[in-house]
């Protein structure tokens, strides 16, 4: 008698171990996949690289003075 409930409890005992592991299995796939989408999602919703900017602006020229001297070479060899 006392061997056949140990036996039973045996098989109780693993029964739980195995269904106990079988749910932890589940709940860390569980957790995987709702990282792996919470990844993608943080992946998507960042700031795009800004657009192409253009800015056009105007310059005024400098007045321009005379020269005092004019300077001529001339060069004689090719």
């Amino acid at each position: 008698m006392i061997l056949a409930e140990s036996r039973a409890r045996n098989r109780r005992s693993r029964r739980r171990e195995r269904i106990g592991r079988i749910v932890l299995a589940c709940v860390l796939l569980v957790l995987a996949f709702l990282l792996g989408v919470a990844f993608a999602r943080t992946l998507d919703e960042r700031p795009k690289a800004g657009g192409v900017v253009t800015s056009v602006r105007t310059l005024t020229p400098l007045p321009q003075r005379s020269p005092v001297r004019t300077v001529t070479v001339t060069v004689t060899t090719p």
